[in-house]
């Protein structure tokens, strides 16, 4: 695959950008340039290896939910600026 001035134009539309000449030949560059890189590495004998699924042997340990330190309604309501008896009214942002 090449990346030529044809797709850096076509990606430029789908992404909503408009870019100078200048950035454009330099994308077209760094997108060769990646690309180069990715086949040198498909010249790797991965044959026997283990797909990496994870990068760590880490297990997450996650602690169960668990409700603690319930405040009342009335007692949450109690310092509020504005309530309606049942929530916190606050202005309306747009």
């Amino acid at each position: 695959m090449h990346i030529d001035r044809e797709l850096i134009l076509r990606l430029e539309n789908l992404a909503k950008l408009e870019l100078s000449q200048q950035e454009r030949l330099r994308l077209t560059n760094d997108l060769n340039d990646i690309l180069k890189m990715v086949e040198k590495l498909n010249e790797l004998d991965t044959t026997g290896i283990e797909p990496l699924t994870y990068v760590s042997e880490e297990v997450n340990h996650l602690r169960p939910d668990a409700i603690r330190h319930q405040v009342a309604q009335s007692e949450a309501l109690k310092n509020a600026p504005e309530h309606d008896g049942a929530y916190f009214k606050v202005p309306k942002i747009l």
